[in-house]
């Protein structure tokens, strides 16, 4: 379906946007810092298990439905905007005065995972990526339009996934830096709690007209 050529670029393309800091990117790495390298890579598979479901959506068409109605897209841009900004105002409310960096055994990492999925699954600058980016390697002459979508999908997700993860780990090894500074420590606090909430305020601005 698709030739080495294609596969070539589309790979490499995927390796430079995966290693340009993004929304995802800067989550993941705020996870890590917070709760240790465990939660890193299960934030990594939550956040992926989200661009699985976007390929999808796209490979069905849903996606160009959603970017194309204003209500559905508003719905998706809000949602996701208030998630972010609810969770910064969590770690800014939190009883310790520096950020807690939990030990693998206490994290809940069904919940991180699942909070990874929802962050990037409401994200709407997501669902105007794939939109843009995905169609661009389709040849509408190999057929299946919607299966050469999923395929890309997928691999998008292989190829960039490893590098995710390496973001994942390194951010848990800054963690493991700042639990013996407690006064960095306790500006990181601060500071992980104004990067979800400028992440939320920038979902919330995202427009189907900038895409």
């Amino acid at each position: 379906m698709f030739d080495i050529t294609t596969i070539g670029f589309f790979a490499l393309a995927s390796i430079l946007l995966a290693i340009t800091p993004g929304p995802d990117m800067i989550y993941i790495a705020t996870r890590s810092i917070a709760q240790g390298k465990s939660a890193g890579v299960v934030s990594v598979l939550g956040v992926n298990a989200g661009i699985l479901i976007h390929t999808l959506a796209a490979a069905l068409g849903l996606s160009a439905l959603i970017a194309a109605s204003a209500v559905a897209f508003g719905i998706v841009k809000y949602f996701g905007a208030a998630y972010l900004i609810y969770l910064g105002i969590q770690t800014f409310l939190s009883k310790s005065e520096t950020l807690e960096i939990r030990s693998t055994a206490r994290a809940k990492l069904s919940q991180v995972f699942y909070q990874g999925l929802l962050v990037n699954l409401f994200n709407p600058k997501i669902i105007l990526f794939f939109l843009a980016f995905l169609p661009q390697f389709v040849d509408p002459s190999w057929g299946r339009v919607n299966l050469q979508l999923l395929l890309l999908g997928i691999l998008f997700v292989a190829v960039t996934i490893p590098i995710n993860i390496g973001v994942g780990l390194a951010g848990g090894q800054v963690g493991i830096w700042l639990r013996a500074r407690r006064g960095i420590q306790r500006a990181t606090k601060w500071v992980t709690g104004s990067i979800y909430l400028i992440l939320g305020l920038t979902t919330a601005m995202t427009s189907p007209q900038k895409s």
